[in-house]
């Protein structure tokens, strides 16, 4: 079983993580060709266009000049340990065990603006370039007609490779648009996570992006081998709910006492 997430827009290359076998992202030369867009932009144009601060716009200016081949761990990061967001406080890889950290290896992948499917232990160098962002590019407008279905079909190589034919949305609605399902040769299912407040159960999202975060550490931990099995997810008080699923949306909630 195969599962998508987001990246994040917070990044960590500051605290010690531990040994690991770190492996090279596959779709370096698409990546080096979207940096070299990017190198073109100046930093008000970059902060422009990803309607971030002026300093922001300057550190991420400066994160595309000084990006370089060949990737180390000297001058790169694993993915798993370089994304500092709530999916990746839910994920919690530095305390995954060396047996976790292999299995994630296999289970999960990274949609990713840059780096189009990353894998948690491939090396990356700091960037800020959302799915979403409209940058025109040698292919197309913006990074959809970029990857176009190049990060389809490396999903469908790796599905092959492990044998499945599942693939678990994790990813929110901004990274998995750059999925073509049509061409996907799986079927996808969605976690949705409700949260109780004021009586009502919704999606917050804060508490949906840890929750995906969880079910990805689930997953490499318990290495479910079917989708019935994702439903005995019960961590940090989620349930699953039967009454509200359906065949591809498995539906999770939280009563406020359970939260805590």
């Amino acid at each position: 079983m195969l599962a998508v997430l987001s990246p994040a827009k917070n990044l960590d290359y500051e605290s010690d993580y531990p040994s690991v076998e770190a492996t090279q992202p596959r779709l370096l030369d698409d990546a080096a060709e979207l940096v070299d867009v990017c190198r073109e932009l100046s930093p008000q144009q970059l902060g422009s266009l990803m309607k971030i601060s002026d300093k922001l716009a300057g550190l991420n200016a400066a994160r595309f000049a000084e990006w370089s081949r060949p990737f180390s761990e000297h001058n790169a990061r694993p993915a798993i340990f370089a994304f500092n967001g709530d999916v990746y406080a839910g994920l919690d890889a530095y305390q995954l065990d060396a047996g976790a950290l292999n299995s994630s290896q296999h289970q999960l992948r990274i949609l990713s603006g840059l780096y189009g499917l990353l894998r948690p232990l491939d090396l990356m160098q700091p960037y800020r370039l959302e799915m979403g962002t409209k940058l025109n590019n040698p292919r197309g407008k913006n990074l959809y007609e970029f990857w176009g279905d190049t990060i389809t079909e490396l999903l469908n190589q790796d599905l092959a490779q492990q044998g499945t034919d599942v693939l678990v949305n994790l990813a929110s609605n901004e990274y998995f648009s750059a999925v073509n399902t049509k061409a996907l040769k799986a079927r996808v299912i969605t976690p949705v996570f409700k949260d109780e407040k004021n009586g009502q159960y919704k999606v917050i999202s804060f508490y949906a992006k840890k929750a995906r975060g969880l079910m990805a550490r689930f997953m490499v931990n318990q290495t479910p081998k079917s989708v019935s099995d994702l439903k005995d997810f019960d961590v940090a008080g989620y349930q699953f709910n039967a009454a509200e699923s359906s065949e591809d949306k498995l539906v999770f909630k939280r009563s406020e006492a359970a939260r805590g």
